[in-house]
């Protein structure tokens, strides 16, 4: 049996969209490797030249996790939490048919759980809804996620699944104010990631192992992943 990697992680690009409440990333080069040359690095015949780049964000830009610490003032920032909640057994659920905007149930669940083959037991749920391949990278795919319900998370607590990602910028509906689904997961001591992408790759696979480590951010509110499966084909 071969195991393949599966990038499940958006690009960082400047100026992407981002969550209706945040401002966009800043990504540009800050120093390139023609205006390195005037270091004069190296040795004759063999400059050393070299870029960097200047990276300016939000910690809940592009592909991240939110830490406990996000919805709730006495919560674990993301360097306090214990490193095991990012990684681990993880299912993918198939919820293409959620359209734009629209609730995913507690219904749902346990339909795609059936559909799955896993019964999940502790394992980090993945929810494909087909939100990225249809919307992304239009502007307005800041305002069309689907919802994750109160039912649908009560599901997943009373599953043991700690965490769970979505794609698109929220788990809660974009077109109002409420957020019930963060006051939940605050209320509940569980958390997601959001903006994944290319779940799709992972429907029909079974359990995976799934990775989305943040950056050690002293007092973070969320950070940044680079996230992937571990898919045995």
């Amino acid at each position: 049996m071969v195991q393949r990697i599966v990038d499940l992680s958006l690009l960082i690009e400047d100026n992407m969209p981002a969550h209706k409440l945040f401002q966009r990333p800043i990504y540009a080069v800050h120093m390139s490797h023609e205006s390195a040359k005037a270091f004069n690095l190296g040795v004759p015949g063999d400059a050393m030249t070299f870029q960097t780049n200047f990276i300016a964000t939000l910690d809940h830009v592009g592909t991240h996790v939110d830490a406990f610490r996000h919805v709730s003032p006495t919560g674990q920032a993301v360097d306090e939490m214990p490193l095991d909640l990012f990684m681990g057994k993880a299912v993918c659920f198939d919820l293409r048919h959620i359209g734009d905007l629209e609730d995913i149930t507690e219904t749902d669940m346990a339909e795609a759980e059936a559909k799955s083959g896993v019964k999940v037991d502790g394992h980090i749920v993945l929810l494909c809804t087909g939100f990225h391949q249809r919307n992304y990278p239009s502007i307005d795919s800041v305002w069309k996620n689907p919802q994750l319900t109160v039912g649908a998370t009560h599901w997943l607590h009373n599953h043991g699944s700690r965490m769970h990602g979505v794609e698109g910028p929220s788990t809660d509906r974009p077109t109002d104010n409420i957020f019930a689904q963060h006051r939940l997961c605050r209320d509940l001591g569980i958390s997601h990631w959001e903006w994944l992408v290319n779940l799709e790759a992972l429907i029909g696979k079974g359990e995976v192992q799934f990775f989305g480590v943040p950056l050690k951010f002293k007092g973070g509110s969320g950070s940044p992943v680079r996230a992937f499966a571990l898919v045995n084909d």
